[in-house]
């Protein structure tokens, strides 16, 4: 059984995905997972190759620095090179983005940012 949460979390994902696709991006992959991180999103669009990862919440008072911390920003960076070794996608650039969706009005409202953050090997 899907809980209310998970629910949600797709719902937003895929409100996402809708707003990617419209802007010329294609999905590639959802809830991409390895032992050591997940990923919400992935997405290319000719060279670029980004790896979004979708928060929810029912305040708009978001710090995106509490919400992805440098642990979670390794982890999503670690699934990100498992995934461009598997597809062999080397010869792509990279951008980490963060979409925050605020859920407590009636309709959805998403704050998208590109380069959310930065891994550096």
């Amino acid at each position: 059984m899907i809980t209310k949460q998970k629910a949600l979390g797709n719902r937003g994902e895929k409100l996402v995905a809708d707003k990617l696709e419209k802007q010329g991006f294609t999905i590639l992959a959802r809830n991409y997972r390895k032992q050591f991180g997940e990923i919400d999103l992935i997405a290319s669009n000719k060279d670029l190759l980004i790896f979004v990862e979708v928060k929810l919440r029912s305040s708009n008072n978001i710090d995106l620095a509490e919400l992805i911390v440098p642990v979670k920003q390794r982890r999503i960076s670690a699934a990100a090179k498992a995934y461009i070794a598997e597809k062999n996608y080397t010869n792509k650039f990279c951008r980490f983005d963060v979409a925050l969706i605020y859920t407590a009005a009636d309709t959805p409202c998403i704050t998208y940012i590109a380069n959310a953050f930065y891994v550096c090997d």
